[in-house]
């Protein structure tokens, strides 16, 4: 039988393309497509929002009696009802909501008792890949280079910086001993803004329909290092979503990642 499939923020841009993929791939068994209370396009065919016509599945507010995995692409005010759900009904839940606080991301590692969790910032296996070099590269290159970090998303955006050059920059401190979030300097400004020494410097660029590019720049006197990654549309992150989903179907209890998915842990 194929896992049954709730995806929370439905009509929503990653919601949307989640839906379409999900859909096209025929893995899942598609339940329930789930938006805030009051939206514009309560009622719909969920299906048709996502451009592959009629499924059957009207977009709704509330949550059907049992599932297998939720996939959670939401807002952060509307986390807790998705981990409430999952923890009643023992679904699987892969969040890639970002802007979480640290009482609801304390909510999802204690929920991780009880059920099989993937929070990840971004779903996609090229990106995931940068988030292990990133680590990697600052330990060999030393204290020497200063870091910085350049992401760029679109005008429709609402957390800065994003999620995933958050989880960039605690790779990074991971693998250099240095003091997160403590560290982060997020853009600079003023007279007097010199680099201070042993920070890592992050900015965001909001403009357009960037999909998400993020750049991490090491550099010293006489050289520069630049790691990039560059999403062309949101299929990436939705295609790994979905893969997280397949995988996450069934697995005791746990916080699992995309490394774990992708078996590079």
């Amino acid at each position: 039988m194929k896992p049954k499939l709730i995806i929370t923020g439905a009509a929503g841009r990653m919601g949307k393309r989640i839906l379409s993929l999900a859909i096209e791939a025929g893995q899942f068994d598609i339940i329930a497509a789930i938006e805030r209370a009051g939206h514009p396009d309560i009622g719909k065919d969920a299906g048709s929002l996502a451009g592959t016509g009629p499924i059957g599945v009207k977009l709704g507010g509330s949550y059907p009696s049992d599932s297998d995995v939720v996939i959670d692409f939401s807002q952060p005010e509307a986390a807790d009802k998705t981990i409430d759900y999952c923890l009643e009904k023992g679904a699987a839940l892969v969040s890639g909501t970002t802007g979480l606080s640290d009482e609801q991301k304390t909510k999802i590692e204690a929920a991780s008792e009880k059920i099989g969790i993937i929070y990840g910032t971004n779903m996609s296996v090229g990106m995931n890949v940068l988030f292990t070099l990133a680590g990697k590269v600052a330990s060999m290159l030393g204290n020497d280079y200063d870091i910085e970090i350049i992401e760029q998303h679109h005008r429709f955006k609402k957390d800065a910086p994003s999620g995933s050059a958050l989880t960039l920059a605690e790779n990074i401190c991971k693998a250099t001993g240095k003091d997160y979030p403590d560290c982060l300097t997020c853009g600079r400004e003023g007279k007097d803004a010199l680099r201070q020494g042993d920070t890592i410097g992050i900015h965001a660029v909001r403009a357009g329909d960037i999909a998400g590019i993020h750049s991490v720049i090491f550099s010293t006197l006489g050289e520069t290092v630049t790691l990039n990654h560059t999403a062309h549309s949101r299929d990436g992150f939705a295609r790994g979503a979905l893969r997280a989903a397949k995988w996450l179907t069934g697995k005791e209890p746990g916080l699992y990642s995309m490394a774990d998915v992708l078996s590079f842990s």
